[in-house]
């Protein structure tokens, strides 16, 4: 099939990412992706019959991606289509899984696995199994809160609970959830235990990536979310070599927004770009384990890097978003550094960019390790200097507890240069 220039997304997985399944596209290495996402966690955690946590797109095949390259992909916008959402702390209902409350979800009454189901009123017993009528959502909110919008998407405010009732009847408008997806909207349980907090709208994308090389639940295409697939009692089990073979598209890092750039690995013929999991805001680290998920309109545009070979994501976050260590000196502070390289005699003072290693695992500690590791291996330095690397021109970052992380610090242009990421380091830094 010839690539398309531009290829149009309104298609969802059933929250499982398959390398033997079909991919959308293709689309041309330079081209762009036009997607509508569904929102991610709160919906495909209240729907049972969803498989993976999240509900992303259709992965789409890249032109000349294949394993070992990588491939670019520069957000271009990331409009929020949803009117309100719902999000709060979770707690599961133990009946009513096996394993994994994301993954392997069960009416407790009936016993059906991914039970069917509908909704029947609003609150937390709104969402019914449709074999036996009994409550049947796995998830519900320790504490939770209904958040509207204002129409530019400038600011959110939560409202009381007469108003989260009102918006949780007419919840797939409100959400703007897309014709062909399955999940609930999140304002169903109507949350109301935050009323009148208000908060600036940041949107960015929770998920971003390609396709691993392993069948795989959405939510858990990450080495924290992935380590509870390790001997699991359901059909998704993973081996821990197995795991190694995740990509990292579920980053919930803050930095994925609109003029960021995400340098992904290909770990299957054609890449298999998917996108989802829009959030209208998130602190570092999303504490709470949940943000307010929406529902968006996103560009993209894609092209391919040959025999890169990175094992995960790396960033390139707008310069405002860069730890200050890691920012690129400024032309005061370049002559600053001339000077003392004449008084100390230093040969030449390194001249270095910005890069961002996403780094995931079980906890932070080896989220950290990961991150540290993977641009040891790709830079070809001793990990030990990438750690003082780290610590002096840089910083570890906290995307998401329980483990995923960045490691961003300056790395000398002769060794992007060898890599064939000078260019693009350039352009985003201007430098």
């Amino acid at each position: 099939m010839k690539a398309a220039a531009t290829v149009c997304v309104a298609e969802y997985t059933n929250g499982i990412l398959d390398p033997k399944r079909p991919m959308l596209g293709p689309v041309k290495d330079g081209g762009y992706i036009v997607a509508n996402t569904a929102p991610g966690c709160w919906g495909p955690m209240i729907t049972p019959a969803l498989r993976g946590g999240h509900e992303v797109t259709k992965p789409v095949f890249v032109e000349g991606a294949e394993v070992g390259d990588a491939i670019v992909v520069r957000i271009k916008s990331v409009e929020i289509t949803s009117k309100a959402a719902a999000s709060g702390v979770d707690f599961a209902h133990p009946d009513r899984y096996e394993g994994d409350p994301f993954v392997a979800s069960k009416c407790e009454s009936c016993g059906q696995r991914w039970p069917e189901s509908e909704i029947q009123g609003v609150g937390p017993d709104a969402i019914r199994c449709q074999n036996c009528g009994s409550p049947v959502s796995t998830f519900n909110f320790a504490h939770g809160y209904t958040m509207v919008f204002d129409d530019g998407k400038r600011v959110g405010i939560t409202v009381p609970a007469a108003k989260a009732e009102a918006i949780a009847a007419d919840g797939h408008n409100f959400m703007h959830i897309p014709a062909n997806s399955i999940q609930h909207p999140s304002v169903t349980l109507a949350p109301a235990d935050l009323t009148g907090v208000a908060a600036r709208l940041r949107p960015f994308l929770g998920q971003l990536g390609t396709m691993p090389g392993v069948k795989c639940p959405d939510s858990h295409n990450a080495g924290d979310f992935g380590s509870f697939l390790i001997d699991a009692p359901h059909p998704y089990a993973l081996t821990p070599e197995q795991l190694l073979l995740r990509t990292d598209g579920h980053m919930d890092i803050n930095w994925v927004r609109p003029g960021s750039i995400v340098i992904c690995p290909v770990k299957a013929v054609g890449g298999g770009i998917y996108v989802g999991d829009a959030h209208a805001m998130q602190g570092g680290g999303e504490i709470a384990g949940h943000t307010v998920d929406v529902a968006a309109t996103v560009i993209l545009q894609v092209s391919v890097i040959k025999g890169l070979g990175n094992e995960g994501p790396i960033l390139l976050p707008l310069l405002e978003d860069l730890p200050i260590l890691a920012r690129p000196l400024t032309v005061a502070e370049q002559r600053v550094v001339a000077r003392e390289v004449d008084k100390w005699g230093v040969k030449e003072p390194e001249q270095s960019l910005p890069l961002s290693f996403v780094g995931t695992g079980e906890n932070l500690n080896l989220a950290i390790d990961n991150a540290l590791e993977r641009a040891a291996g790709l830079l070809e330095m001793d990990v030990n200097e990438v750690k003082n690397r780290s610590t002096i021109t840089g910083s570890i970052e906290i995307g998401r507890a329980p483990g995923v992380v960045t490691a961003t610090f300056l790395v000398p242009v002769d060794i992007l240069a060898r890599l064939g990421l000078l260019e693009i380091v350039q352009e985003q830094y201007g430098c």
